[in-house]
């Protein structure tokens, strides 16, 4: 099977109701990574100095040194920054998430006493501030398993988050497979949770943000303190206005002790979260909280039939008839680069309609010839499909008075001397007069232009079919 790993859909245009608690309009959550005494550094057994995340532009890494001035940087966000950053938001009653790196809590027992005293969530930022890229597998794995007992032992409770930060190919699937987690963040893909499945469980995944996100000032296109508040204020209000609308979402907010822990910046934080805390119906919760809430209010699916997942066998069984006594098309769609896209009944409609499309006129003209006349004998046999006979019957077609049955086997026997195939019409939503004007309107039709016209009624009405099965 050729099959695409990524998910292009995600929620689709009609994301779920977040329903967030009390009618919020909108959840903005604010995570503040505690990362240092977890970055790279000879003292914590690592070949070079770190480079990333600092006010030093175009660092670099310093093999076999340690760089004082990067130490000191990170430093400050342990003994500076952290506390400016509690003050400012235990004493406004908004609640942080912290990800925190397994050895850089080790390394500040008084900064976790406070953590744990505010009622912040501590989740899991991994066992080191170290990139994954070039990980195994295997390594990563026993990463992910110290940073739990580490973790679990520093802060008294095991973490019920994750997020690395610097990850692998793999780290999701990894981190998923513990099956401890009540969420996953390694991902900025939407702006609410989803559920991803991976050896046969669902994870759910709260997606992060890094351009609602201070380390914006280390990458140099954020500078000033009104430049931070004003992207903030910029995604809060149309975030706000959509679940004003209707449509609530949620919005992360990234936040580092040693950068927006700097006075100069954390003046433009402090102006956000007043003016988030200026308007009404907006929730203001820890990530678990959200993950709690998610679970309840949407639970993972239990369905695990979906189209991409299937074998050719199955797929074939399930999908055969949409088009009608055409299993072939099922059978060459199948052979397509199938995934999470296909999922649903427009994915999997494009798929089968590219099989009928890029077939033979032949083949196509055996597709039309498949098809029963309206109101026809096979109709009046009870021998149609049952798709076929629900159609029918729903356009009244299963109802004729007698001078109705007359006109329409006139009709079907003057449209299959001139086209050669029965006239197909998706019936749906139509009424028989409305099938018997559209019936004598395309009489007048040429060949191709006939042939045509019925090729995409029949998508049409495997389209419909397709929407009786899938979301």
């Amino acid at each position: 099977m050729n099959r695409y790993p990524r998910n292009m859909r995600g929620h689709g245009a009609h994301p779920p109701k977040a329903q967030w608690p009390g009618g919020a309009k909108i959840a903005v959550q604010f995570v503040l990574n505690y990362e240092e005494g977890g970055e790279n550094c000879l003292l914590h057994g690592d070949a070079a100095s770190e480079a990333f995340l600092s006010d030093i532009a175009g660092a670099e890494p310093w093999p076999g040194q340690r760089h004082w001035n990067m130490e000191s940087m990170y430093e400050y966000g342990a003994r500076a920054g952290f506390w400016r950053l509690r003050e400012m938001f235990v004493s406004r009653g908004v609640p942080l998430t912290i990800y925190g790196v397994a050895e850089a809590l080790a390394r500040s027992p008084e900064q976790v006493a406070a953590m744990k005293e505010a009622g912040w969530e501590i989740a899991s930022h991994g066992l080191k501030w170290i990139n994954y890229r070039n990980h195994t597998a295997e390594m990563e794995q026993a990463d992910i398993a110290e940073a739990i007992r580490l973790h679990t032992e520093v802060v008294g409770a095991a973490p019920r988050g994750w997020y690395t930060g610097r990850t692998s190919i793999q780290t999701v699937d990894l981190v998923s497979e513990t099956g401890v987690f009540d969420y996953v963040s390694d991902t900025y893909d939407d702006d609410l949770p989803y559920w991803r499945e991976h050896v046969g469980r669902a994870q759910l995944i709260i997606p992060y943000s890094l351009e609602t996100n201070d380390m914006r000032f280390s990458a140099g296109t954020l500078s000033t303190s009104e430049d931070f508040f004003r992207y903030l204020k910029d995604t809060f209000d149309v975030l706000y206005a959509e679940g004003e609308a209707g449509s609530p979402k949620m919005m992360s907010v990234g936040l580092h002790c040693r950068l927006v822990g700097r006075p100069g910046r954390a003046a433009g934080l402090a102006k956000f979260i007043d003016y988030v805390l200026s308007h009404e119906k907006v929730w203001t919760p820890r990530r678990i909280e959200i993950a709690e809430h998610w679970a309840k209010v949407h639970p993972a699916p239990t369905r695990r039939d979906l189209p991409s997942r299937l074998d050719r066998d199955a797929f074939v069984a399930r999908f055969g008839g949409v088009f009608e006594h055409s299993p072939w098309i099922a059978e060459r769609a199948f052979e397509f680069e199938l995934g999470p896209a296909h999922d649903s009944a427009l994915g999997l409609h494009n798929a089968l309609a590219r099989a009928f499309r890029s077939a033979s006129e032949q083949e196509r003209m055996a597709v039309l010839t498949a098809h029963p006349d309206l109101a026809g004998k096979l109709a009046q046999a009870k021998r149609l499909t049952a798709e076929s006979t629900a159609e029918q019957a729903g356009a009244g077609l299963d109802s004729l008075t007698d001078a109705e049955r007359a006109e329409f086997t006139a009709l079907n026997e003057a449209y299959a001397t001139t086209f050669g195939f029965p006239f197909i019409i998706a019936v749906r939503g139509l009424g028989k007069s409305d099938i018997l004007a559209e019936f004598k309107r395309r009489l007048g039709n040429d060949q191709p232009t006939e042939f045509a016209t019925a090729c995409e009624q029949v998508e049409r009405i495997a389209l419909l079919r397709l929407k009786d099965m899938l979301p």
